[in-house]
């Protein structure tokens, strides 16, 4: 479960932004790679290797169960990449002896597209040439079933699917995506929601009756509010587009993190027995980009304080792959003391 949005602020940045939940502590850190750096495909296949490119461009992001690959992250061109759970509806190729040449395992897109692309449009010439299969991981027993949202430094944005209608790439024309259904089928549903609007209703006269709203928050009346994928789908669309305008890139990413708080999933509200085991969704961390300045900024669980990293100058000192903790842990600012000095200068 995850959601994601695209802001825009008038000195020409775009920020995409989203939150990742999972039913169990998925171990995030930020890891960073740096330009020339060679990396082999089918990295968690014990049996199978695929081919080796060498990344044409260095960057970081957020990986997950210790793996040395990023699902959520940005490079030094401003191209970022997101994996969003897609489970049910995604479908890959089956790895053989004729596509092994040209396969990518599903959990390691994030790192062939950031390491080798700056646009958008260079990553839908490229997908074709590639085939993009499943590998067995053991922690959610089977392969990672994604599609991924990808938005380069001049806002273009697109979702890629893989389904049983093979590849499809859409443009993400309303700055928002979730999970299943397909993106398509997202579209679709914003139809159910036309009457939306952000203003608060006024007073209506039904027969002889006049009818107020109760106070104030009418804007959006109808607004769906559960944790499910299209629910979310369209609260997400519905925010990110009646936000008020951001002037700097900075304002965008501010406001980027409070809209996607409406998104936070608390432990205990989504349950789900797994064997002997009581698995609970929650948010595990939320990240943004500023594609224009190329900067990373994410927030944790634990670590509430929004922390950032200037990728540019990080790949700039690296000469192999780093990970940096993710965690720094939750803290808490007592200003008590303040109110002594304030009384001091009374």
């Amino acid at each position: 479960m995850c959601t994601g949005i695209i802001l825009k602020s008038k000195d020409g940045a775009t920020v995409p932004a989203r939150t990742m939940e999972f039913g169990f502590d998925i171990f995030s850190n930020i890891f960073a790679i740096p330009a020339g750096t060679k990396i082999e495909t089918l990295g968690l296949n014990s049996e199978k290797r695929g081919f080796t490119f060498e990344t044409k461009f260095g960057f970081l992001g957020a990986n997950g169960l210790d793996m040395p690959i990023v699902f959520d992250g940005v490079n030094t061109e401003g191209l970022y990449f997101g994996a969003f759970y897609f489970a049910g509806d995604a479908v890959f190729e089956e790895l053989s002896d004729e596509n092994i040449g040209r396969a990518v395992s599903s959990e390691e897109m994030g790192n062939w597209i950031l390491g080798q692309f700056s646009t958008v449009e260079e990553v839908k010439e490229a997908l074709p040439t590639i085939s993009v299969v499943g590998t067995y991981v053991t922690e959610i027993d089977g392969f990672a079933p994604f599609h991924y949202a990808v938005t380069d430094a001049s806002g273009t944005s697109i979702v890629i699917e893989y389904t049983s209608n093979g590849l499809r790439i859409f443009d993400n024309t309303v700055s928002a995506i979730t999970n299943n259904p397909s993106y398509d089928w997202h579209l679709t549903n914003l139809r159910n929601y036309i009457g939306l609007q952000s203003f608060n209703l006024g007073q209506i006269k039904v027969g002889d009756e006049n009818i107020l709203p109760f106070g104030q928050g009418s804007g959006l009346f109808g607004l769906p509010g559960d944790h499910s994928s299209p629910s979310r789908f369209v609260r997400a669309v519905a925010f990110a587009n009646t936000l008020l305008p951001s002037h700097t890139a900075d304002e965008a990413i501010f406001k980027a993190f409070h809209m996607l708080n409406a998104f936070d999933i608390p432990k205990g509200s989504i349950k789900e027995e797994h064997g002997d085991a009581l698995l609970t969704d929650y948010t595990i961390w939320t990240s943004a980009a500023d594609t224009k300045n190329v900067k990373y900024y994410y927030k944790t669980y634990l670590t509430q304080s929004v922390e950032m990293v200037d990728v540019i100058k990080a790949i700039e000192s690296l000469s192999q792959p780093t990970s940096l903790k993710m965690e720094t842990g939750f803290s808490v600012t007592d200003r008590t003391a303040d109110f002594e000095w304030q009384d001091s200068l009374k």
